[in-house]
């Protein structure tokens, strides 16, 4: 029998249908995947379905756990399922920790709310969970705060949590998809390994075909609330059938790139930027860079690629002068604008040749401002009075990022998390910079509108003649957007080179660890994207 099955499942907001007759079941020790791309209905359906949607929504249909229907159940009986019965691990673990509550004592929350435990054997339960999810020293971690904490380990806090109480259903809503690509494998093999030890049934969400393939035993793919295809994994990734299957399959990067770029000309004289010798560190903590130096070429695309905390973001605020070295210098165009010991000068023309586009665009982007009122800011702020001007110009940015004229009276929580980013990208380039730092721009989305992003890029660079510092813990889309590559471990350069040779012929041992980290690597040959795509026809 399932240990969860939903049938016919129907959510509503209004007039508006997110989830219509979704219907799946996952059995003990089985790993569901359910994949589609953001606004698909499949986070819409796994809270429908335990009652964690608001008031507002209408849910209809049938939802068994343990053959028990739990759809429609008194709140106070669903509050004893959720947690003690089925466990959550959400996308972002700071957002779903508490700042101000120490990792211990988090746990701790997580086990009294469902039982009666003494203090001795609390704290003996709260170490051995540690030591499950593989977090060394837990002693010591556990009167660490969430901002003491890796995203990883953050994570695998979560997952301690999700596991406190020996659920019979662990929910994974996205539990990678902000993550390096070594963590991602590390946290994809704790959880295999979690539920082979306990027997536990898993429900994994993701938008990314390539990371489920090392984890499901069957895959769900929904699109506009409906479930268009479901399979076993081996199916699914050997001769899917539906067509949008196999558009999924083709943006996924199943152990590595699916093309590299065209290789471009190096070109002779000056670089763009130059890095020499440099060095930051911050208050009573060790180096976070030492001794870093490269060069960025005009319109190339240089990738910046690291596990979290070697140092790539970092560099990108240096360059982007949004922050100072302690060693070294930074030169645009042969003009020493950042050393040590002396403020950041980065103003007039040169702060208009040096823009940035960051990981989160709704973070970066006004709420409370139209789309028209954020690309025109950067021609007022440049002293543009002509308004009639600055409309024209906005709306030749809209044309340069692919965005129709309809996004220009909305605001940034009207339109897409694509559309948002793209908008970001217009107002980085405005000004027609010489380099764009871009920290992270594809990591919060799907796996086809980072396809699409990673086009306008190389598109934009081509068009503009701009040069991108592209960072990025993705190595596939790394792969598929740089020209060349630099891997950074711990704040220094291990390995630098064309991306082609970085990737099928590494030197480093970080690299190779790295590079055997992508997801995906566990599939045949055969299914790779480029057999994926043959199915089209």
């Amino acid at each position: 029998m399932s240990v969860f099955s939903v049938r016919d499942l129907k959510v509503r907001f209004g007039t508006v249908e997110a989830v219509r007759g979704v219907s799946f079941d996952v059995g003990a020790g089985k790993t569901l995947a359910i994949v589609g791309e953001s606004g698909s209905g499949k986070s819409a359906s796994l809270l429908a379905a335990v009652g964690l949607l608001p008031p507002a929504a209408t849910v209809e249909g049938s939802v068994l756990y343990h053959g028990r229907e739990i759809l429609g159940a008194r709140a106070s009986t669903l509050r004893q399922i959720r947690g003690a019965e089925i466990g959550f691990i959400f996308q972002d673990p700071l957002s779903n920790l508490r700042p101000l509550k120490t990792v211990g004592d988090q746990i701790s929350e997580a086990l009294c709310a469902h039982r009666r435990i003494g203090r001795r054997q609390r704290r003996e339960r709260i170490l051995e969970l540690l030591n499950d999810v593989e977090i060394s020293n837990p002693l010591k971690r556990l009167g660490d705060y969430p901002r003491h904490l890796s995203g990883g380990m953050r994570q695998r806090v979560m997952i301690a949590m999700a596991i406190a109480a020996n659920p019979g259903l662990i929910i994974a809503d996205e539990p990678t998809t902000a993550l390096d690509v070594s963590v991602q494998a590390s946290i994809l093999d704790l959880l295999r390994r979690l539920q082979e030890r306990h027997g536990t049934a898993l429900v994994f969400v993701s938008h990314d075909l390539a990371v489920v393939s090392d984890i499901a035993d069957k895959v769900a793919v929904m699109r506009d609330g409906v479930v268009v295809e479901h399979a076993g994994a081996d199916l699914i990734y050997s001769a899917p059938r539906h067509t949008y299957t196999r558009t999924l399959l083709g943006a996924a990067r199943l152990g590595g790139p699916r093309h590299y770029p065209q290789s471009r000309p190096t070109g002779s004289g000056e670089p763009l930027v130059e890095v020499a010798s440099l060095g930051r560190s911050f208050i009573s903590r060790q180096p976070v860079l030492e001794d870093v130096s490269f060069s960025i070429g005009k319109a190339e695309i240089l990738g910046l690629v690291g596990e979290s905390g070697s140092g790539k973001s970092t560099i990108g605020r240096l360059i982007a002068g949004l922050d100072r070295p302690d060693q070294g210098t930074i030169d645009l165009s042969g003009e020493t604008y950042a050393k040590a010991g002396a403020p950041t000068n980065l103003g007039g023309d040169l702060r208009r040749q040096i823009q940035v586009v960051f990981q989160d665009p709704y973070a970066s982007l006004n709420p409370r401002r139209s789309v028209e009122a954020i690309l025109s800011d950067p021609y007022v702020v440049s002293g543009e009075r002509d308004r009639a001007h600055v409309k024209t110009q906005v709306r030749q940015l809209l044309a340069d990022v692919e965005l129709p004229e309809t996004v220009l009276s909305r605001l940034p929580s009207q339109i897409s998390g694509g559309q948002r980013q793209r908008v970001a990208i217009a107002r980085a380039i405005a000004l027609r910079p010489k380099l764009v730092v871009a920290d992270e721009p594809v990591s919060a989305l799907d796996i086809t509108t980072q396809a699409k992003i990673v086009e306008l890029l190389r598109s934009l660079r081509d068009r503009l003649v701009v040069s991108l510092l592209f960072i990025s813990h993705d190595l596939g889309v790394i792969g598929e957007l740089c020209d060349r590559v630099i891997v950074l471990e711990k704040g220094r350069i291990v390995e630098t080179g064309p991306t082609r040779r970085i990737f099928e012929h590494p030197e480093h041992d970080y690299t190779k660890r790295l590079l055997s980290s992508m997801p995906g690597g566990r599939r045949q040959t055969e299914t790779t994207s480029s057999k994926a795509a043959s199915y089209v026809n």
